[in-house]
């Protein structure tokens, strides 16, 4: 279909995620909406709404009211219930990263004030540890959420004895979540989310972009599996797999068939790579690239027959997959052209948690590769004090931007320019109001010279070497260093290669981004829920090894 403009698609206007759950209700009814394990009975839309009201019941009679209430466990269905069944009855979730080592997760415990948390079994030591470190922490009332269905049955009671969901009148200022950036500097901040910031930025969303039977990896703690997909669904009106996690994800897709994914970036460069090692070793790397040759110039004439001539690939992913939606990172404008030569299109987007997430998308057919899209609707978006070449601040502005940082008002004022959120990331905008993200300001190296280097437009040219699995460039000694984590399983000679690859780059490249140190490291660096690398280890010594 030809790349146009055109209007936004029809969603209704919804101020407060109560709402969003009684859309979801009243337009789905029996319709299946959540399903997670091989053999698990599907939720619908109904027996959702049911259990998110039980459980808001059960919290209100036993004197839950505007608290916030901590919530740490595995995807699931039961997760989802309980995240909404906490915002619905008008107290805060608090939703925690499971994979936090326990004095980390100790920290957070102690200073998001939490009333209560619902925990699963397998963290259930964690969970003692934080509170056998504290004696504070021992007034937390904990839930079992693998007893979920006896909070349920409880719940119900109360609302046929008359107990009220919530006490109080929740509206678009409510407060609904404090969600802890999962911290690739070291430092985490508790974003406050109001009801109306989430509702309005996932209709915004939903408006931009369209998709169906969705499959959910990314952990349900973090902002872009919210908007992607668990609050989407009572939109769309359409079911989704919840993964546990991200380590079965080809034999998920190819189990359940998912039309779309959402995924970060390392994910998508996971199935893209995938796809040719797979061809290597099956000594069709040659058939593969005469089959891309062929259906761009099918395309070129308006032929669409990427589906069939790639159907052996498809059938990878459960033979129904047409789009990825992909945040989180900027991702290689290559991986997102190759993908889409095989007829699997990778809708980008750009979101940060102080903008409940998402920012600017591109559209199902009004797109550009290599950029994250136009800004929502429901926000603005402008480029502050740009460079020569149009880089320059992020800032937003809308009424999904958040209402601060919990319990820290320096940060808060600091985050902001007026009306504005300073973003932390850099950016510019073409003519046409297409965003193109180029790194993060605070990642930036700045030369002798004054000139600024982003790590991360030389990070996405030197994956493009085949053999390179991860790597990270950063600062030290006032020079370029780039640090790589090297596929020698399947190339044996990779560390031999890098060096004249990296000089051949040089060649290509201006002298100011010039890599002048290289380090090969045994295993993958350390990462946060959203697979990022964690930056402020890097250039660290021992931490890093």
């Amino acid at each position: 279909m030809k790349n146009r403009p055109y209007p936004y698609y029809d969603m209704p206007d919804l101020h407060t995620l109560c709402e969003l759950i009684d859309n979801g209700e009243k337009a789905g009814g029996d319709i299946t909406v959540f399903y997670t394990g091989q053999d698990e009975r599907p939720l619908s839309f109904r027996e959702c709404a049911a259990g998110i009201r039980s459980i808001g019941a059960f919290l209100s009679a036993q004197g839950f009211h505007g608290k916030n209430i901590a919530l740490l466990g595995e995807n699931s269905t039961e997760w989802c219930l309980c995240y909404f069944g906490i915002t619905n009855s008008g107290n805060v979730v608090v939703p925690l990263d499971r994979n936090l080592p326990e004095d980390e997760l100790y920290e957070l415990l102690a200073g998001c004030d939490c009333s209560a948390l619902f925990y699963t079994e397998k963290l259930k030591e964690k969970v003692a540890y934080c509170q056998n470190r504290d004696a504070s922490l021992s007034d937390i009332r904990l839930f079992s959420i693998q007893q979920l269905d006896a909070i349920i049955s409880e719940g119900n009671q109360c609302l046929l004895n008359g107990q009220p969901v919530s006490e109080t009148e929740i509206t678009p200022d409510t407060l609904a979540c404090i969600v802890y950036t999962s911290g690739t500097s070291g430092k985490c901040k508790g974003v406050m989310l109001t009801h109306g910031n989430l509702t309005t930025d996932v209709v915004a969303t939903c408006r931009c972009v369209t998709a169906r039977h969705a499959q959910v990896f990314l952990p349900l703690n973090h902002a872009f599996s919210w908007a992607s997909a668990m609050f989407a669904a009572f939109l769309y009106i359409k079911d989704g797999h919840i993964s546990e996690n991200l380590h079965h994800v080809i034999r998920d897709m190819e189990r359940n068939k998912p039309q779309n994914i959402s995924a970060v970036p390392m994910m998508v460069e996971m199935i893209y790579n995938g796809i040719w090692n797979t061809a290597r070793k099956q000594g069709k790397e040659k058939k593969l690239k005469r089959g891309i040759r062929l259906s761009r110039a099918l395309m070129a004439i308006g032929i669409d027959v990427r589906r069939r001539l790639f159907r052996s690939i498809h059938a990878t992913f459960g033979g129904q997959l047409e789009t990825i939606i992909c945040g989180g990172a900027a991702l290689d404008e290559k991986i997102q052209r190759g993908l889409y030569d095989i007829g699997i299109q990778v809708i980008t987007g750009y979101g940060i948690t102080e903008c409940s997430p998402v920012v600017s998308v591109n559209r199902n057919h009004d797109y550009r590769f290599g950029s994250v899209g136009r800004p929502l609707p429901c926000n603005r978006v402008i480029i502050h004090d740009p460079d020569a070449n149009g880089i320059g601040e992020i800032y937003v502005s809308g009424s999904n931007v958040m209402k601060g940082y919990y319990k820290d008002p320096e940060a808060t004022a600091e985050a902001f320019d007026g009306e504005w959120f300073k973003t932390g990331d850099q950016g510019r905008m073409d003519k046409d109001g297409f965003l193109y993200i180029t790194g993060r300001k605070k990642n930036l190296i700045i030369l002798s010279n004054g000139e600024n280097v982003s790590p991360e437009e030389l990070e996405q040219k030197l994956c493009r070497f085949e053999y390179v699995k991860e790597v990270a460039v950063y600062e030290e000694n006032r020079n370029i260093t780039a640090e790589f984590y090297l596929d020698e399983a399947s190339y044996p000679d990779a560390k031999e290669r890098l060096s004249a690859d990296v000089k051949q780059f040089n060649r290509k490249m201006p002298s100011a981004k010039n890599i002048h140190h290289i380090k090969v490291r045994p295993v993958p660096f350390e990462k946060n829920t959203t697979m990022k690398i964690k930056r402020h280890l890097l250039n660290d010594g021992e931490k890093n090894r």
